[in-house]
């Protein structure tokens, strides 16, 4: 199915030398267009590991990835641009740029070698800052705007990207809980109406329940699949239930530990 992802005995972590050192492993998982799904785990559960090995900037160390009918490792880099953007939490490598030519930069795959914006171009350029509600902030250096600011600038770059897949990795960090709420509801519309195939991952484990079509969480180095429904509102399968709940509890508990060290 184009747009889409299909895994199997998925095994994600890092090379050193010939030694392997495994974050997760998968057995069968996907992901299709028109749905928004939702990544939780506690840190170091391997989120941001799984997302850059979708992205292709990891290589799995074992199993398949398959991108809209094709292994994930037949992509060129310019093919993947076309299939996928991804947001990263670290983006502070670009600076001295404006908050217009950030989200310009989404558009690189689709013009050409000398990076020429045509009308069409900057139509939807300017369409994603309005959607991301950043117009006002066009003209402005992305260095001296906040780190709320810069997420969304961030967002709206990937979207102008135009890929029928998004990869953010904590997009809803250093906001505001009503601005969180704001872009979860907003990459869902973007996945159902515009049929966008998205996966991110968040520390907002309630938020997402209430809000994902699908959950996939990580902890104790695995990965379960499903809807909200069938994890947490079916209390028959007890095991994911339980799963979830300590997956949640143990990112709450992170959070706690967090605040009390900034007091």
């Amino acid at each position: 199915m184009s747009g889409s992802y299909i895994i199997h005995n998925l095994k994600i972590g890092y090379l050193k030398g010939r030694a392997e050192r495994t974050v997760c492993q998968i057995s069968d998982a996907s992901l299709h267009l028109g749905e928004m799904t939702c990544l939780l785990g506690p840190n170091g559960a391997g989120k941001s590991t799984l997302l850059r090995t979708l992205a292709g900037f990891l290589p799995p160390l074992d199993g398949t990835i398959i991108l809209a009918d094709k292994n994930l490792n037949e992509y060129s880099q310019h093919e993947l641009a076309h299939q996928v953007s991804i947001v990263l939490t670290n983006n502070n490598h670009i600076h001295n740029l404006s908050v217009y030519e950030v989200v310009a930069m989404g558009r690189n795959p689709h013009t050409g070698f000398w990076g020429h914006l045509n009308q069409q171009d900057k139509d939807i350029i300017h369409q994603c800052m309005k959607w991301a509600e950043i117009n006002h902030l066009a003209q402005q250096k992305i260095d001296s705007i906040s780190d709320g600011e810069r997420q969304k600038v961030m967002l709206a770059k990937a979207i102008a990207q135009e890929t029928p897949i998004i990869l953010l990795d904590e997009p809803t960090n250093f906001l505001y809980y009503p601005d969180k709420a704001n872009i979860m509801l907003l990459l869902k519309r973007l996945a159902h109406e515009h049929n966008k195939a998205i996966l991110f991952s968040t520390h907002e484990a309630e938020m997402a329940l209430q809000i994902a079509d699908n959950i996939w969480f990580i902890n104790n180095g695995l990965l379960t699949a499903g809807t909200p429904k069938t994890l947490c509102g079916d209390k028959t399968n007890e095991l994911a239930y339980e799963k979830v709940i300590s997956c949640i509890d143990a990112i709450n508990d992170m959070h706690q530990h967090s605040s009390t060290n900034n007091k």
